[in-house]
Parts: structure tokens; sequence; C-alpha cells
């Protein structure tokens, strides 16, 4: 029997389950493949027992509209970077990759499928440098990644996140408030600036245009009249004033390399009282909310579309490729390209000349 591994790294998203099945349900089609999950990312071939398991159909039965990854997922360790506990109780970070190459090999292993962001692509095309058969599978709710036109999960984050704008713009009229949603995002704007549109928001702010607090204040002023009005702010995590201020912190979690974004939108409600704002404020943070549920229908075709050409890659053996999709076709390009440049919103983005067609304030 040939065997492939699948994983899924990073943040979860909405649709990982789907991708799962249709490599399962694709592989079934050939009599001599056997598919085997790796729990958490790498981590599982990494770990001594080794956390691997078997995934037949009957294991990825239903799976298609399940939030979260019945295989786990993690951001932190892997195998340019695991941490190992020093007698003084700090972590260092050692490469095991080449270890867990041969790991691979010794149990049969014939390709990786790797499902994640830009992260676990870097990780994929590192370890194809190293001789890895591997193929990557675009995922993340940030849509963040050029190569392809789209990511699963990215629409249901929208939605959710668009449906968090709908129900405070009524709270907000209500109570004549400035109600401020603040949405994923850490480099990259498209869930904040969908929502800001789909829902109706007076002011969007991502983290590709820096905003000027008074130029936000004077909007809002134009949305009062003798104290009655309201506004409906969305911000993206990873939004920063003109100064340049990022709200972060070092994680303290042993192996979670990146900084944590969270909390910005309670920063901007400091900022808009300390420049003279004296409307109600409330801020609403819609957080992992984003991350978990059930896919809409849009991403369970997207990810299984994604799944059958990953194996089917496998198949063809175009190994050092991710699955993409370029519109109307499901594809694939170079690893390498893939992680070359990130998908940001720009000035020239569709999306972003009709929101600025219909009035709405981003502060610069």
């Amino acid at each position: 029997m040939n065997r492939v591994m699948v994983l899924t790294g990073g943040g979860d998203c909405p649709g990982l389950n789907a991708v799962i099945r249709a490599i399962v349900k694709r592989a079934a089609r050939e009599k001599d493949w056997e598919v085997v999950g790796s729990i958490e990312a790498f981590n599982g071939i990494l770990r001594e027992p080794t956390e691997i398991v078997v995934l037949d159909e009957k294991a990825v039965s239903g799976i298609h509209y399940q939030g979260g990854t019945i295989i786990q997922t993690t951001n932190k360790g892997g195998p340019f970077a695991w941490p190992v506990k020093q007698k003084d109780g700090s972590f260092i970070a050692v490469d095991r990759s080449d270890e867990m190459i041969r790991k691979i090999q010794y149990l049969g292993i014939d390709a990786v499928i790797n499902i994640g962001g830009d992260g676990s692509q870097r990780i994929s095309q590192a370890l194809f440098e190293k001789g890895l058969n591997i193929i990557g599978v675009p995922k993340t709710i940030d849509n963040d990644l050029s190569a392809t036109d789209a990511t699963f999960g990215f629409q249901t984050a929208i939605q959710i996140a668009t449906e968090a704008v709908d129900k405070l713009v009524t709270t907000a009229a209500s109570h004549n408030r400035v109600q401020i949603l603040e949405v994923m995002g850490r480099n990259a704007g498209w869930i904040a600036l969908n929502a800001a549109v789909a829902g109706g928001a007076e002011i969007c702010l991502l983290p590709e245009f820096p905003y000027d607090i008074e130029k936000v204040m004077e909007r809002i002023e134009k949305r009062f009249d003798k104290g009655r009005g309201f506004v409906n702010i969305v911000i993206a995590e990873g939004a920063r004033n003109i100064k340049g201020d990022l709200v972060a912190e070092k994680s303290q979690e042993v192996g979670y390399a990146n900084v944590k974004l969270g909390g910005v939108g309670f920063r901007f409600e400091e900022e808009l009282k300390a420049a003279g704002c004296e409307h109600s404020i409330r801020t609403t943070v819609l957080g992992h909310l984003q991350r978990g549920g059930v896919p809409i229908a849009y991403d369970r075709v997207l990810a299984t579309q994604y799944g059958v050409k990953a194996f089917e890659l496998v198949l063809a053996g175009e190994f050092g490729r991710m699955v993409s999709y370029r519109h109307p076709y499901i594809t694939s390009v170079t690893l390498k390209e893939a992680i070359q440049k990130p998908n940001l919103v720009d000035s020239d983005t569709a999306l972003m000349k009709t929101a600025r067609g219909i009035g709405i304030c981003f502060g610069d």
C-alpha cells in the first residue's frame, strides 16, 4: 500500500474537515492508497510515541459540515522549532526536520499533504527543499495568500462578522451610540473590509491604512445631530494609528512564535475619548467566533475541490506545489510562488474602491 499523511496546521478554520474528507474519499477510489493523519500538525509525527491515525471513509463520514479539525491543529512547535526544556526551566528551539523526514520514510509514508496558511506553507517549502514529497493546501480565514483567488474558511468568517455588524447596528441606533466591532486580520484587512461593506458600517479601519483619529472624529460627528445618531465601526485586530502603534503582546505559550494581537478596539475607544468624543461608546471583540462553527456551503465546496486536487497532485507526483483556485479553475502553483507575496488590501482593490464609493471612512 502507498501511504499519504494529512495534517492541519496553524489556526483552525471552517472547512478543514471537508478537505480531509475529500482527500480520503478520493484516495478510496484508488485500490492501493491509505490515508493517515498526524495529530496536531507535524507534532504528531515528532512525538514519542507517534500520534498518527488511519483515516478511512468511516472515520470521515459526515464530517464535512463540522467546524474545527478531527486531527487537531497547532501553531506551536513544528519540525524546525521544536521546544526543548532546559534544566533551568527555559526552552530552546531545536531543528528536528531531518529526524522527522527519516521517521516519515521509516513509516512508509510516500507523500504529505499540509493544510495550512502562510506559515504552514513556508514549512512545506523548507521540507520540500530537504527532499520531502509534500503538497500544500491553502487555509486561512484572512485570505492573505496571493497565489490563490480564495482560501476556504474566509467566506464563513465574513458571514459571522457581517451578522455581528447587523446586530450591532440595531443596538447602536437604539442607544445613540458609537459601536466598535473588532474582527480578526493580523496583516490583511479583508474580513473587516467585507464585513463593513456587507453590514453597512460607516467607518472601517484596516492594517494596510494607518488611521488619523482626527479624521475618524470628523466622520463620527457628522453622524450626530444634537446628541442623536449612531455610528458602526469595524476595526481589524492589526489596525494601527498613524503613529504606527500596534496592540500586541509577546505570548507566554511555549513554542508560539507570533505576537498575540487583540484589544485594538478598546485602545481605539480610549483614543476616541481622548480626542473629545462625548458620545456613548461600546466595544465588541468577535475573536475566535470567526474561526469556529459550521462552514457555509461555499467553503465546503471549495474545501472539497482542494482536497480532491491535492490527492491528484500526489498521484501525479507533482510535489512542491500548493493547490490554488484561479477562477474558474482549481489548479496549482509552486510552494515558492505561494509564499512569495501576501495578499493585502490596497487602494486599487475593487472592493476598496466600492467601499470609498459608498462613503465608508478609512481614517486616512
